[in-house]
């Protein structure tokens, strides 16, 4: 099996791309594990993989991308949810159905697909936000908070915020707007580079670096990385903007704490 060539990671700008089915499954035919990874589909929907793909899967807090594929003999197909295999490793499931269940792809055909572009902007800026609020955060309180570190995020428009271990008390919450206001108007670069083992190291970023075994990867293949200059860099598989600005404003909404852990919710308008 071959991994997916994600081609979003390598060219985010890519909204439109034109590549080769290799598989088409009905959903029932699904292992059940993976028919897990989208509760939502019907017996009836399919998983369509091909060789490359600019559909972001869900996964690292950001919402996969939604679009459809389209074939040169008209068959159309609509993506409502993208997921990465839980069982081949690397490879990408694309969720959706066919306009005309008479009418589907054949492995080996040339297929385009195309993204949802207002959707993508949406998630890059939120998962962007994410990052420059961790960042703040970190910046402002690492060493205010007994035991702080970064733990996760969620950049989903309904539900975004970063979790932070230790106890940050709601009195921080406009110093940390007001630091995430002045890391977001700075107009801070947005850029992605690949790092291996020793990059992070080199950068002080030790404490960040992936665990190559658990994600499946060669031993010469180089993490992904988002770097905001001037602030943090984070290894990251989704989706940004280019600088912070393109954020936008973004509002920290609460502080809530819970068994020595503390999350710092935010919304973009």
């Amino acid at each position: 099996m071959q991994r997916t060539y994600l081609a979003f990671q390598h060219n985010a700008k890519l909204h439109s791309l034109q590549t080769i089915v290799t598989a088409v499954r009905s959903v029932a035919s699904l292992e059940e594990v993976n028919k897990g990874l989208f509760k939502q589909a019907k017996e009836d929907d399919h998983v369509v993989v091909t060789e490359q793909t600019i559909f972001h899967p869900q996964g690292g807090g950001q919402p996969s991308d939604v679009g459809t594929m389209q074939s040169s003999n008209g068959a159309n197909f609509d993506v409502s949810m993208v997921r990465m295999s839980a069982i081949n490793d690397g490879e990408v499931l694309h969720f959706g159905r066919f306009t005309n269940a008479s009418s589907i792809f054949k492995p080996g055909e040339s297929i385009t697909q195309a993204i949802d572009s207002e959707r993508r902007l949406l998630y890059s800026r939120y998962h962007t936000a994410g990052h420059v609020l961790g960042s703040a955060v970190r910046h402002l309180l690492e060493k205010e908070v007994a035991n702080f570190d970064e733990l996760k995020a969620s950049h989903f428009p309904d539900s975004a915020a970063c979790e932070f271990r230790g106890l940050i008390e709601g009195k921080w919450k406009d110093a940390i707007q007001t630091r995430l206001d002045e890391y977001i108007n700075k107009n801070m670069p947005v850029e992605i580079d690949w790092w291996d083992e020793n990059d992070f190291k080199a950068n002080d970023l030790e404490r960040l670096t992936p665990d190559r075994k658990a994600m499946g990867m060669a031993d010469d293949e180089k993490f992904r990385v988002v770097k905001i200059v001037g602030a943090e860099a984070y290894p990251c598989g989704g989706t940004h903007v280019d600088s912070t600005e393109l954020c936008g404003k973004t509002n920290v909404k609460k502080i809530g704490r819970t068994k020595g852990t503390s999350r710092v919710s935010y919304v973009l308008p």
